[in-house]
């Protein structure tokens, strides 16, 4: 509960602002999630008790709303542009003009206020903090109305949609991504580094030539703010924050990591180019799995190109396809704020006016789906698990073989192949449903990132956590002295041990800087490697760099790093 709504209910003018129902009103008309709210636990002090030493006392009256108001008194009601502003400044949740509306009438009858005469004081604060948020500004009158609509129809619903999406997504902030062999900074501004192999023109400037060379800006997209981004392997997607999505490196969505599955093979593009066949959507997520990809509309509607085959994904296409098909089904009214693609399967995480699901469709292979089989699934369908579990998952994401959440209240969930412990639970065994990490019962998480076999979980505090395969030291747990020891002798193969349970990555810890996302490859082809990113737009890499993908310069014979170093950019 905000300070400020605190604030409001202690005052002695709300005594009178109408009827005060001891039940929560619900964001809409039809579903309520909110508990009944209690004000005895706020104590009653006098002035006195607070300011030592008072100038002046004046006697207490009782102060209207609705008129009969004395002369000097501050009749609320009068001065509803005030309340509105004060409310709109705050930046308060949607729940907590949820609860302003159960508190007293005055905040759910219409304000008479432009545009719309019938919306409440709430509703109109949430409209407000809407229209600040970038993917919102540029929507007409028509697709804002039709957003309230898909939501829920209320504008407290949309603004809960719209932060949600910025939270998962980090919409409109800097960002970095590991990708297969390849890398890809964004920065504050929207300009866009890349680096790491060039196979296919996946780096975007304009020649397929391998280069070891330092992060370089990618110059063709001068005047373009790019704000999201996608790596797969041999190509790469970037979203502008006008909604357009350009594309480079291997010119099909739907291409194997290694092998083609078209006819014709795959062309290559060497610099960022318009996808056409997305200009009527506003895009503003992508990701890319195997055989498949799929792209986010602003209206929380998913699309995905290719590996339709057979209706894998609930549409009857080509493997080739360049056209985007709805993900209908379940998801048809269901919007989305974030998805996630892992080796032929995708997640998607919806936001309903009661809270937020999971919904999966693709290949079940290792029960990667979470809905207690191995079984593939042709269309969108909800993981039910976390309503048993009581949890709302508020951030989700898709390894190769496993998947992992963060729920609401900072607990962890995984599932799928447990593979060297990628899980979490202390053990190599397959879950197919989602599952608490117990070892992270005292971390409270705000963010997860999965790999080929490994996982990472952010805290709340900037301490990270990783687990699972340990190749390519991309979890950061390296022994420097056993790692030299083994490379002196000779040693082949893995070097690094496994971790089955979560541990603190220390070398992360040592960087005295507060680590906000962490990325990491997801691929089963390429060695891995991982980036963690600090508040302040540092950006710190370590993992494979036999490619340039670490963006940090290795010493002669040296094809990894196995303590975080800092890159070269300054991405805020």
């Amino acid at each position: 509960m905000s300070l400020f709504y605190v604030f409001l209910k202690s005052q002695p003018f709300l005594s009178s602002l109408g009827t005060a129902e001891p039940l929560a009103v619900p964001m809409d008309a039809t579903t309520s999630e909110t508990a009944p709210i209690q004000f005895h636990t706020i104590p009653d002090q006098s002035v006195s008790s607070i300011v030592t030493n008072p100038a002046s006392t004046f006697p207490l009256s009782k102060h209207h709303c609705f008129g009969e108001s004395c002369p000097g008194e501050f009749p609320l009601a009068a001065n509803p542009s005030i309340v509105l502003h004060v409310l709109t400044a705050c930046n308060l949740d949607p729940k907590d003009l949820a609860k302003l509306e159960a508190t007293c009438s005055f905040f759910r009858q219409p304000a008479n206020f432009a545009p719309d005469y019938e919306l409440s004081i709430s509703e109109l604060a949430a409209l407000d903090m809407c229209r600040k948020r970038a993917i919102f500004k540029p929507m007409t009158t028509e697709q804002q109305q039709g957003l309230k609509q898909r939501c829920g129809g209320s504008w407290k619903l949309a603004l809960r949609f719209l932060l949600a999406g910025e939270a998962c997504c980090r919409r409109e902030k800097f960002l970095a991504i590991a990708g297969p062999g390849h890398s890809i900074a964004v920065t504050s501004k929207g300009a866009v580094y890349s680096f790491g192999s060039n196979s296919s023109g996946q780096l975007g400037h304009g020649t397929t030539e391998e280069e070891s060379r330092p992060p370089r800006l990618i110059r063709s997209l001068q005047g373009i703010r790019i704000i999201q981004a996608a790596a797969g392997s041999g190509r790469t997607m970037l979203i502008s924050d006008a909604g357009r999505v350009y594309a480079f490196g291997k010119d099909s969505f739907g291409e194997a990591e290694y092998g083609v599955q078209g006819a014709q093979g795959a062309q290559v593009v060497t610099t960022p180019k318009l996808v056409e066949s997305l200009k009527d959507i506003f895009v503003v997520q992508a990701a890319i799995g195997n055989f498949f990809t799929a792209v986010l509309s602003r209206e929380g509607r998913v699309y995905t190109f290719s590996w339709g085959s057979e209706s894998r994904l609930g549409h009857q296409t080509e493997p080739n396809d360049l056209e985007p098909r709805p993900l209908t089904g379940a998801l048809e009214n269901a919007p989305v704020v974030q998805i996630a693609a892992g080796y032929c399967y995708l997640l998607a995480l919806a936001c309903h006016p009661n809270g937020m699901s999971v919904y999966s469709v693709g290949c079940g292979l290792g029960g990667k789906l979470g809905h207690g089989s191995r079984t593939d699934e042709k269309h969108p369908r909800l993981i039910e698990q976390f309503q048993i579990l009581n949890l709302q998952p508020v951030v989700v994401a898709a390894g190769a073989w496993h998947a992992a959440i963060v729920g609401r209240d900072g607990r962890v969930c995984t599932w799928g192949w447990g593979r060297y412990g990628c899980l979490g639970h202390g053990n190599e065994e397959c879950e197919s449903s989602p599952k608490v990490v117990e070892a992270l019962s005292n971390v409270k998480a705000v963010h997860v990132a999965t790999g080929d076999y490994t996982t990472f979980v952010v805290s709340d505090d900037g301490d990270v956590y990783s687990f699972g395969c340990g190749e390519s030291a991309s979890l950061g747990h390296n022994n420097g002295v056993a790692f030299a020891a083994a490379a002196a002798d000779g040693e082949q193969g893995n070097r690094h041990p496994h971790i089955l349970s979560p541990e603190l990555v220390t070398s992360l810890k040592q960087i005295n800087e507060r680590v906000v996302q962490i990325s990491l490859t997801n691929s089963i082809y390429w060695n891995a490697h991982t980036f963690a990113l600090t508040e302040s737009g540092k950006l710190y890499a370590f993992g494979a760099g036999d490619k340039g993908q670490l963006g940090v310069e290795l010493m002669a014979n040296q094809t990894e790093r196995g303590n975080p170093e800092r890159v070269d950019i300054d991405l805020n």
